[in-house]
């Protein structure tokens, strides 16, 4: 009897550190049946998702010349890398990430007679803080990578709305697949805190997240809002967790308030996730959002969540049942000071929203949910 030959699948995006799309890229690749699947991943800059990869023994792909930069040259190279790539591999399913590589790999992947040619929107970059002619122009280009692409998955209700306001696109081409998680081995309160920092009262109330220090992630807003709580409570610390372009802006500003010995940023830990149980309230006040990971992680451990509603956020934080959304106005800072305040003064709140949220991502935000609905594409 015959085997059946196994599905080529090639996963694609263009950065290889491991924030929310390299970390969906590695769920996938590392999850896909063997018995079933032949997977490879291409990426260009090196970094901790090729790391990983490696470990699990996928097979990896670089191409040299892939930046997240926009330079003509590199990217034309880089287009005729992807359809020697494509006719070489010949896959039956590319599964393109990020926006840069989503425009050159359709047109790549058609022009090489890819069978299916998925697309994943982690976000939409016309959402960033740009000029009106750039966020006008990505927009074309992302408009163009749905039109082209066979199937487009977005992460969060909210993404496929605001992609499917635009013209020619059918709505059948657009699937929500939510992010999703599996159980995390989370450090438990005491040892996390003794590992993230150390001469910090017993009984002090932590503040914390985990984000990439960026513009779009609204940390300065976060700051801003615990300098207004900070005086009055003097037992409570904001930790966070990363690291980014805008590290001296934030340095700058908790000197200018004053909070350096309150405020922590802490740099880079590898798999921060693990230490979460160490905060009493996680926070993440982004001015941009598709459907961010942190929440997800943050409510299966069970902590009490303040965020900004924006994008896929109030899909996860669905009723005050579960968590606190703050308005991204000129009001926001003010608004989520009182939501923070509220749950340093009520803690049996707290810790009621915080298993109300972890019950719902066990239910709605599953790693192997998202598997399945992400494979049964593939087929």
């Amino acid at each position: 009897m015959l085997e059946t030959p196994k599905k080529k699948i090639l996963l694609v995006i263009t950065k290889s550190n491991f924030g929310g799309a390299q970390r969906y890229v590695y769920d996938l690749a590392t999850s896909l049946p063997k018995e079933n699947f032949d997977v490879a991943v291409v990426f260009g800059e090196g970094g901790e998702l090729e790391e990983k990869l490696q470990k699990a023994n996928i097979r990896t792909i670089k191409i040299e010349s892939l930046k997240r930069d926009v330079n003509i040259f590199k990217d034309f190279s880089v287009f005729f890398e992807l359809i020697k790539i494509f006719k070489e591999e010949k896959p039956d399913v590319v599964h393109l990430n990020s926006t840069k590589i989503g425009a050159l790999g359709v047109v790549a992947a058609k022009l090489s007679k890819v069978h299916k040619i998925i697309f994943t929107a982690h976000g939409w970059a016309f959402n960033e803080k740009r000029s009106y002619l750039s966020r006008k122009a990505i927009a074309l280009i992302q408009w163009f990578t749905v039109v082209v692409a066979d199937i487009t998955i977005a992460v969060s209700q909210k993404t496929a709305d605001q992609i499917l306001f635009f013209p020619f696109i059918k709505k059948e081409k657009i699937k929500v697949i939510y992010n999703g998680v599996s159980n995390i081995q989370f450090i438990e309160k005491k040892e996390a805190r003794k590992i993230l920092k150390t001469g910090l009262a017993e009984d002090s109330i932590w503040i914390g997240t985990i984000s990439e220090l960026h513009h779009n992630k609204g940390l300065d807003i976060a700051i801003n809002a615990f300098s207004q709580i900070a005086q009055t409570y003097s037992n409570t610390y904001f930790f966070i967790i990363g690291a980014g372009q805008e590290k001296d802006a934030l340095v700058e500003q908790i000197k200018k308030l004053e909070l350096s010995d309150r405020v922590f940023l802490t740099g880079f830990i590898k798999d921060a996730k693990i230490y979460l149980k160490a905060f009493d309230i996680f926070t993440l006040t982004s001015r941009t959002e598709a459907l961010p990971y942190a929440i997800i992680e943050a409510g299966l451990a069970g902590l009490p969540v303040v965020a900004s509603s924006v994008g896929g956020i109030p899909e996860i934080i669905n009723s005050s049942e579960v968590g606190i959304l703050t308005p991204t106005d000129d009001q926001q800072t003010a608004s989520v000071s009182d939501a923070l305040e509220n749950f340093i003064l009520k803690t049996e709140q707290r810790k009621m929203l915080g298993q109300n949220l972890r019950q719902r991502i066990i239910s709605e935000y599953s790693l192997e949910k998202m598997q399945k609905e992400t494979f049964a594409l593939y087929e």
